[in-house]
């Protein structure tokens, strides 16, 4: 089964597994088909993570997450009076880090793929040749970011025309097919060297930007150990720093465990106030502690340690909301537009793939590489331009997470899989920027908990709240008149945000098979045979 944000992306993935493909197989084959097809965030331009579960029970993790160049300096985005300058870090060539999300392709591929590499990346290529058919909500995207495109490049790149795009037209992207076929026979020296190489740097050079051929010949991504722990009898598995998502989801999760939510029952007052609680003190704890683990000391095993969990919600008043203010990180014993896209794919033989990759904002940096088809992304956005100052998604951060050279950016990213007596019972995760944590979460707590299927679970309304700003910011489906008007009794401050990410998960059922559960917020698409 696969299930992604294109019914595109999801059919080659699955026509991948189809032909005796792996789930890694697909996965490479999605993403590829992803960066054709879902422009928005989708990308070979940007970056990402994967979770991994092999079929024998071996875990790990992937960080194929964007670097800063090495021309980076911490104070790149302030002005003369330490003001952080607008759109500096979001708009145009400065914005981007450099990519990791061929790299990671190549190196998933080479670890725990079977297909030829070459068979995977065709049908991506195939996609770009034929064109894609816009969907409405595309071609919508499309037309709302034109003024942007226009800003950010010297040319005219193929997303924008005069007219605006309708529901089923087709886009056609041959320069970036051109750029796909160099990595199919190359491989990662078909995008960090030679002429996409050069496209890049040069397109670079033309708008102010900093990324080097040195810096895309020093690019690896990194093999790291998976955060796992356990909820409720079921392990957990998700994503380490740079993301924040696996610690974050396992702090809240934790915190959950002493509350019987499936008595409280599904967003009634008692279960959503505890659950604000928590994540109002686990986005404190992510502005404080979390950063590169490359640079910065992670303090994992503190953040994740029991006792102190425990001790997060001792002032925890079950009929009064605690303010944000009086909600600083933990004191631990000494020693992310939300444009991202998610994808979850399950083989034959019991692997798992949990994808998430991300251009940061939606079309990332707005800067399309001339002669190269491919969007950049703006990840520069996630680290703390000035520590205390929120980034786009209001996210607050610190010393951790300041910029420097060859340094990832803190995210959010929470691809996740869960087992249930030592099998594979659940792969998932979401883009939403700072709300993919809490929107993980939710979905684990709706099956887990309220038990939901899988595609009820992701269709679910949610809510969400992230320590700065002090509010509970429900989509307006979510949490009915009489559970807002005693949440506000207890002193919480409520607004409606327009509804956010795109949850695509695979759940076990308990007659063996696979339920697919697709997002309905998006055009998202779930296939299996």
């Amino acid at each position: 089964m696969v299930v992604s944000a294109h019914p595109e992306a999801s059919r080659i993935g699955l026509e991948i597994l189809q032909k005796g493909g792996n789930a890694f197989d697909a996965a490479v084959a999605t993403g590829f088909a992803l960066a054709v097809s879902f422009p928005v965030a989708g990308n070979i331009g940007g970056g990402g993570f994967l979770v991994y579960r092999k079929q024998d029970g071996e875990v790990g993790s992937l960080d194929y997450r964007e670097k800063a160049p090495q021309a980076a300096s911490r104070d790149m985005y302030l002005d003369a009076q330490g003001n952080v300058v607008p759109d500096a870090s979001t708009l145009g060539h400065l914005a981007v880090g450099v990519p990791g999300a061929v790299d990671g392709m190549v190196a998933m591929h080479q670890k725990l793929g079977s297909l030829p590499w070459a068979q995977v990346v065709q049908p991506a290529i195939d996609l770009a040749r034929k064109g894609v058919v816009l969907t409405e909500r595309e071609a919508n995207m499309l037309n709302g970011a034109k003024e942007s495109f226009v800003k950010a490049n010297k040319f005219t790149p193929m997303v924008v025309r005069t007219t605006p795009w309708q529901k089923g037209e087709v886009l056609y992207l041959p320069e970036l097919a051109s750029t796909l076929e160099r990595i199919r026979d190359k491989g990662r020296a078909g995008f960090y060297e030679g002429e996409t190489a050069d496209l890049l740097v040069k397109e670079m050079k033309r708008g102010g930007g900093l990324i080097s051929h040195q810096d895309l010949k020093d690019y690896h991504s990194v093999w790291r150990e998976a955060i796992t722990g356990s909820y409720r009898g079921y392990k957990v598995i998700s994503m380490p720093p740079p993301s924040s998502g696996g610690i974050a989801l396992l702090q809240l999760l934790k915190m959950m465990e002493p509350y019987n939510l499936q008595q409280w029952g599904w967003q009634q007052p008692n279960t959503v106030h505890v659950m604000t609680e928590a994540q109002r003190r686990v986005y404190a704890d992510r502005a404080t502690y979390l950063g590169d683990p490359d640079f910065v000391k992670v303090p994992v095993a503190d953040l994740l340690n029991s006792s102190y969990l425990k001790n997060r919600l001792t002032n925890l008043d079950m009929e009064h909301a605690t303010s944000s203010t009086q909600v600083m990180a933990g004191t631990l014993q000494p020693h992310e537009s939300d444009q991202t896209t998610h994808y979850s794919i399950v083989d034959q033989w019991g692997n798992a793939a949990s994808i998430t990759t991300t251009l940061n904002g939606g079309y990332g940096s707005k800067v399309v590489v001339e002669g190269a088809g491919f969007i950049l992304n703006n990840e520069m956005d996630d680290f703390s331009a000035k520590p205390g100052v929120p980034n786009m998604f209001g996210l607050i951060g610190g010393e951790a997470n300041a910029i420097a050279p060859g340094k990832r950016m803190l995210s959010s990213m929470t691809p996740t899989i869960l087992e249930k007596d030592g099998k594979l019972f659940m792969v998932v995760g979401t883009p939403g920027g700072s709300t993919i944590i809490t929107s993980v979460f939710q979905a684990i707590l709706n099956v887990v908990d309220h038990g939901m299927g899988m595609q009820q679970a992701v269709a679910a309304p949610r809510f969400h709240h992230q320590w700065l700003p002090d509010r509970i910011e429900p989509e307006a489906s979510a949490l009915s008149p009489k559970v807002r008007e005693e949440l506000q009794k207890r002193g919480h401050t409520l607004q409606n945000r327009p509804n956010y990410g795109a949850v695509d998960g695979i759940l076990k059922l308990k007659n063996g098979l696979w339920e697919g559960g697709a997002d309905p917020r998006g055009d998202d698409t779930a296939m299996g045979y």
